[in-house]
């Protein structure tokens, strides 16, 4: 080996060691190794971060974002609402919220995709009275086979499109991986849905860990152009279970309706008492078009600028609601803040919560303007509870969310816009349609991996240029001389696979595609399967809590061990390689 090749080898020695110890995060690890690879004279120092303008990592921020604006339109709402119940057995359960996880992760971003659906199935096995832990992580695997089938869905896809366009001359379009990667995952879906849940060990319900929200005694306002106007309040209660939220009355010109509420037809202005957590409550007024319980002071926030927070604070001795309403303190006038529920554990409140006198102790959710939460808090000198991501749903705007988001991926997809360009001018669009804030524009990006593709990327060209690829090429070649194509792609996706299990899978497509690409060369064949190859096997990462990020969001809900993923994982992958070897050499002969 050269002298740079010697450099380059252990500096990617040292990153996958330190990765696999954990004790230092995968961005700065990153980084690390790209600095001292400049240091060293492997990576040129007017190269050394091309990585962070490279398509692959501009992709993966642009799509987190994208994301967050489905979130925030209701989108999700809309599919899962109509779809998910608890009365469904466990196997039908699985196998809906798979095809759902499936769906919603090939068109985002699969972590992304777990994020909004792990609550909706926490709540769901709470209802069934199952633990949590049966039927997360078949939803995580299924979030990652989802992301097989797009360019958009998984970043190791994004990046074997880069790296195609840079070796080839031509990337991978929008569904270019939907032949081979739709059969691995309907494959992988089904053996997850029908056999793989049962091989889970049964763990006590640890849900709880991540489970303390406090359910408040809340109001909705019935608009006066609802569609709910003539319809019986017991109609709306299958609405209300499906979102986990208790009715409790109706609030009519000011008097409450105790026995007779569940015949009584809904009228403009009706109020709706009932007990629900914040996301509980959201997804409820965001499916059935309700208003919070001040509707007029609610339209005026929206009006006034960038849009609303939700906060939660806890009342204390000396705050100035202490022993008064929200009302006599003129709240809505002075702050300019709805008060939308309250949390009095083992209290009733039988009043209008904005009429309800409050007492310290008290939890308070509040729908203040945009970034003036501390601003209130302070005013009413109250304590905030931690931040806990809630928001509110733009719920007026979905189909303007998924219609901007369809056009982009239909341009892209038929090449009449470049892909970045296309999800950034979704982005752009998201931001002047107010659906997602500008202040919250940056939140919503993953910055760890995008300083970990900037990084990798050059590294990953250092390693090509040095001729390391070559050398791993060789070896895997010498290694199945001999023998068949499927054979050969067979152990390329074996390797992979192993590396993804234990490492990034950023990281891992990033060194194992130059390497397919020079195996095909050195072979006189088609770099496109082994590519396709690469794609595959390092998305999936079934054995480890470590391999993707998905399965390390599920390891505390679930309450699984370390040892508990290969059991469904092992045979999963099996399956995976069984199917695609096959699809890949239809789809993409050599």
């Amino acid at each position: 080996m050269t002298q740079d090749q010697t450099i380059i080898f252990a500096l990617f020695g040292s990153v996958f060691a330190l990765l696999l110890w954990g004790r230092f995060r995968y961005d700065l690890v990153a980084f690390s190794a790209l600095m001292v690879g400049v240091l060293l004279g492997v990576v040129e120092g007017k190269n050394a971060f091309a990585g962070f303008g490279h398509p692959a990592t501009l992709v993966v921020a642009l799509v987190l974002v994208v994301s967050a604006g489905l979130v925030r339109s209701g989108a999700v709402f809309l599919i899962t609402r109509t779809l998910v119940d608890s009365s469904r057995n466990l196997g039908g359960h699985i196998a809906l919220m798979g095809g759902i996880g499936g769906v919603l992760s090939a068109f985002m971003n699969n972590v992304a995709a777990l994020a909004l659906l792990m609550p909706v199935d926490i709540q769901t096995a709470r209802k069934a009275g199952r633990a949590p832990g049966l039927s997360l992580m078949p939803l995580s695997f299924a979030t990652i086979l989802g992301g097989m089938v797009t360019l958009i869905g998984t970043p190791p896809n994004i990046i074997i499109a880069a790296i195609r366009e840079e070796q080839l001359g031509k990337p991978f379009k929008m569904f270019d991986f939907a032949p081979v990667g739709g059969v691995a995952a309907l494959a992988g879906l089904a053996f997850v849905a029908l056999i793989g849940w049962r091989l889970i060990p049964a763990r006590g319900d640890s849900a709880t860990a991540g489970d303390d929200m406090s359910d408040y005694i809340a109001e909705l306002t019935v608009p006066a152009d609802s569609k709910l106007i003539g319809k019986r309040f017991s109609e709306i209660e299958e609405d209300a279970e499906k979102a986990d939220v208790a009715l409790i009355g109706l609030i009519r010109d000011g008097k409450r309706r105790y026995g007779r509420a569940r015949n009584s037809e809904l009228k403009g202005g009706d109020t709706l008492v009932l007990e629900a957590s914040p996301a509980a409550l959201d997804e409820f007024r965001a499916a059935l078009s309700l208003a919070f319980s001040d509707e007029k002071r609610e339209e005026q926030l929206n009006a006034a600028g960038d849009g609303v927070d939700v906060i939660e604070v806890v009342v204390t001795e000396n705050s100035r609601l202490t022993g008064r309403t929200a009302q006599s303190i003129g709240l809505a006038w002075r702050q300019r803040t709805v008060l939308m529920g309250i949390s009095r554990q083992g209290k009733a409140i039988r009043d209008h919560v904005r009429k309800t006198e409050v007492r310290a102790g008290d939890i308070l959710l509040l729908l203040v303007p945009k970034d003036h939460g501390q601003d209130v808090t302070e005013w009413l000198d109250c304590l905030p509870l931690a931040e806990r991501g809630l928001a509110v749903t733009q719920d007026s705007k979905v189909w303007l969310a998924i219609g901007m988001f369809a056009a982009a991926v239909a341009a892209a997809s038929f090449g009449l816009v470049y892909l970045p360009v296309a999800l950034g001018c979704v982005v752009v669009a998201y931001v002047l349609a107010k659906i997602v804030p500008l202040s919250e524009l940056y939140t919503h990006i993953e910055w760890p991996v995008v300083v970990l593709l900037g990084s990798m990327i050059p590294l990953g060209a250092a390693l090509q240029d040095a001729g390391g690829t070559e050398l791993i090429a060789g070896a895997l070649i010498g290694l199945t001389e001999g023998l068949p194509a499927w054979a050969i792609l067979t152990v390329l996706m074996v390797v992979t696979m192993t590396l993804s299990d234990v490492l990034n899978n950023t990281a891992t497509t990033i060194v194992a595609a130059p390497v397919g690409i020079q195996m095909a060369q050195s072979l006189c064949v088609s770099p496109d399967p082994f590519l396709m190859a690469v794609a595959i096997a390092a998305s999936a990462a079934f054995l480890t809590p470590i391999g993707h990020k998905n399965n390390t969001l599920i390891l505390g809900p679930g309450g699984y061990q370390f040892g508990d993923y290969w059991r469904i994982g092992l045979p999963l992958e099996v399956i995976i390689v069984a199917v695609s070897i096959p699809a890949i050499l239809i789809f993409w002969p050599l």
